[in-house]
């Protein structure tokens, strides 16, 4: 590398720190909503259609970034929009939490918002993805520990069909890597905190920003 190709190295540095190799991941945002009644703040939740991938679920409105959208941001908006009917006029942005690389694959950006209270009741939900809405005080994950539990990940480098087959992911012996990655490796423990509220089970990504979310409460 001359003088030359160093400096230009140089400038090829990125001024803002972002998520090294997100192009390989599913790249989303949500909307934390806030809605303030009776001098209460509550969070909007949505149960997501029986019908759909990962149905059933409790969620916070969202979905994939797109090549229309012009920013994570206006990811989080567009979906909402599309979901629950509410507008971005009835919205206002507060901020955003830190960005969240999910185990399965996924980038997701949160972003904190106060919804309109008269926009509640003008919702128009789309039922092929969200079967119902919920709101609950967000004063109720406060005074409440979620309960923790442990999951373990494990990298295959293959697999057994149902028909007895090995297929190869990862040819690690034709590869000549140590033995230690010819079979399962990693073992990498990740925690899973669980709400449950009015006979619903909240968790997963929605858990992990709802304790981010208190961290700033």
């Amino acid at each position: 590398m001359n003088k030359k190709q160093f400096k230009q190295f140089i400038k090829n540095l990125p001024l803002d720190v972002n998520v090294m190799g997100r192009d390989r991941y599913f790249n989303s945002a949500v909307l934390v909503p806030l809605i303030k009644i009776d001098k209460e703040y509550y969070l909007l939740f949505q149960k997501r259609a029986a019908h759909i991938r990962q149905g059933g679920d409790i969620c916070f409105p969202g979905g994939g970034y797109e090549d229309c959208d012009k920013s994570f941001m206006h990811t989080a908006l567009r979906e909402t929009k599309e979901e629950l009917g509410i507008k971005k006029k009835d919205i206002k942005i507060l901020g955003q939490l830190d960005t969240y690389v999910a185990p399965i694959g996924a980038v997701i950006e949160p972003f904190v918002g106060v919804i309109k209270k008269e926009a509640i009741d003008k919702m128009i939900i789309d039922k092929n993805e969200v079967e119902r809405t919920i709101l609950i005080p967000l004063r109720f994950f406060k005074e409440n520990a979620p309960e923790e539990y442990t999951l373990k990940y494990e990298v295959h480098p293959f697999t057994v069909d149902e028909n007895g087959e090995k297929e190869v992911h990862f040819p690690v012996e034709e590869l000549g890597l140590p033995q230690t990655y010819h079979k399962p490796w990693g073992h990498k423990r990740h925690k899973v905190w669980v709400y449950k509220y009015d006979n619903e089970v909240i968790w997963g990504l929605t858990a992990v920003i709802i304790n981010d979310l208190l961290k700033k409460y």
